[in-house]
């Protein structure tokens, strides 16, 4: 059994080694499967690991007056991410 990535560039990196291997016309069919439950949980990882990045952003931008700073839209602002 192998362990977890230890952080998000680690899983996404393993994923696309995933999607190169999954795109070979000559993959096994138990391989693919097993590829393909790896992925999963690399991108279970990954949306973990970005709904956090996003939590932390929101605190970020708090204002001076400890309020979130809202949107038009009323709800909180967050800043995008880009991997």
């Amino acid at each position: 059994m192998t362990t977890g990535p230890k952080n998000f560039e680690a899983a996404f990196k393993r994923l696309e080694e995933i999607l190169e291997k999954m795109n070979a016309q000559d993959i096994a069919l138990d391989d693919s499967v097993a590829l393909f439950e790896e992925a999963n949980n690399l991108v279970i990882f990954c949306q973990k690991k970005l709904g956090a990045a996003e939590n932390k952003i929101e605190i970020l931008l708090k204002t001076r007056a400890q309020e979130l700073a809202l949107g038009p839209d009323g709800k909180p602002q967050t800043a995008p991410l880009t991997p």
